[in-house]
């Protein structure tokens, strides 16, 4: 008999067979509340009505064009609907799968367009799992051990950790950038940097934030050196920080923007934004792919795009996420275990410490399963696994904050108390 990888294990033991907005039916016959999200990409909930019409009038018409063969009206569109939420000056798209392509999408143009060997990368960043990526991916060793040699000429600065540094943000910003001008006068001299890549709030890292002084750092740096700064928003884009855009906290615009996960709300799609002048530099044949901008896959963008917009999900997001962190604050300052809560919007997290302040995988994994027992379904991140994340759907009303934060409390007492599994 056939199997699937022993490899691929679930983070909780739900079979789903529906969806439908925050929640999610078991096999088993609960009804569980959904604050994975499909790990961030179903953005707009499970099977919002105006998506699956979507979906289901285009599977009907044209399931797949490929883009470079044939021209289709939903990807039309989507160009055009992201016109309106993008910067300005990011005219020109490339669209491709999944995150990872997309990464090493931007990787290639930042290369070709410079004439430059490095990538300068976060300590913490997590920016996929094919090879470029997973050599420009620094949040845990999972991600990148086992099949050496990685790809060359990728160079790690510090991210400004502040928790794990044990400083303020000002502090550790300030070590960050230092330790970056020190990178480029030892290890990379600007002359062979081609671009620097960072998330607005790291991932897999632990879910923290960057904020406005490191941003802009980096983009003072890049305009100084000419280097490109690309800004990773796989995750943090499409609503997902309480801004359409994570770097929009920050005041600064990339050369080159990343995105996927909650722009299709569960269909593959990714794809680069970037000045035409500079995408132009990318050499010929460089973009393409056989998937890339599915015609289904558009049309769910497209309505995906029209549902944030009309639904004013973005603003939700920060609404929510505020009455979210308010919740996990609460929560924290009762329990000695809980070392830090961080994120932005709806992408929250608790970090879990033993007493003398190291990281605590055991007890996270033990409040994550026992959130299951409160039909509440979390994933855990950081480099140990110690931290448990929150990234419910932009759609969650204060009745789903509520109804997870009361399982929250539920599943941290049982997970804290040795009453967990």
């Amino acid at each position: 008999m056939t199997a699937l990888s022993p490899h691929l294990r679930q983070a909780t033991p739900v079979v789903a067979v529906r969806g439908e907005g925050v929640h999610l039916d078991g096999e088993d016959g609960r009804r569980y509340l959904d604050f994975t999200a499909g790990i961030g990409v179903t953005s707009t909930g499970h099977c919002h009505p105006r998506v699956v019409a979507a979906a289901q009038e285009q599977v009907a018409t044209l399931v797949h064009g490929q883009y470079t063969t044939v021209m289709h009206p939903p990807l039309r569109r989507l160009v055009d609907k992201l016109g309106e939420v993008l910067p300005q000056k990011l005219d020109s798209l490339f669209f491709t799968n999944s995150g990872s392509e997309a990464v090493e999408a931007a990787l290639r143009l930042a290369r070709q367009a410079t004439g430059r060997p490095n990538v300068l990368v976060c300590h913490g960043g997590f920016h996929g799992r094919t090879v470029a990526a997973a050599s420009m991916t620094t949040s845990g060793t999972r991600f990148r051990s086992g099949f050496s040699p990685l790809m060359s000429g990728v160079v790690v600065t510090p991210f400004p950790t502040a928790f794990r540094y044990g400083w303020d943000e000002e502090t550790a910003t300030r070590f960050a950038l230092k330790e970056l001008d020190y990178t480029l006068q030892t290890i990379s001299p600007p002359a062979d940097t081609a671009a620097v890549i960072v998330e607005p709030v790291l991932g897999e890292g632990g879910y923290v934030p960057a904020n406005r002084a490191f941003v802009q750092g980096l983009r003072e740096r890049a305009d100084r050196h000419g280097f490109l700064l690309i800004l990773d928003e796989v995750q943090t884009g499409v609503g997902r920080t309480g801004r359409f855009w994570g770097h929009e906290h920050f005041g600064v615009t990339p050369d080159i923007l990343v995105t996927a996960k909650g722009l299709a709300s569960g269909f593959p799609l990714s794809g680069i934004a970037a000045p035409e002048e500079l995408m132009r530099k990318a050499w010929a044949g460089s973009q393409g792919g056989t998937y890339g901008a599915n015609a289904v896959a558009c049309a769910a963008a497209c309505a995906t795009l029209d549902v944030v917009r009309d639904e004013k999900l973005v603003d939700n997001a920060e609404a929510m996420g505020a009455r979210l962190r308010q919740g996990l604050e609460a929560v924290a300052s009762r329990t000695p275990a809980i070392g830090d809560v961080r994120g932005m919007g709806l992408m929250l997290a608790s970090e879990f410490v033993t007493g003398d302040g190291e990281p605590d995988p055991e007890t996270a994994a033990r409040v994550q399963r026992a959130a299951v027992d409160e039909g509440l379904l979390l994933l855990l991140c950081g480099a140990w696994n110690q931290v448990v994340r929150m990234i419910p759907a932009l759609v969650i009303d204060a009745a789903g904050v509520d109804e997870g934060l009361r399982a929250w409390a539920a599943a941290v007492e049982a997970g804290t108390s040795g009453t967990a599994r």
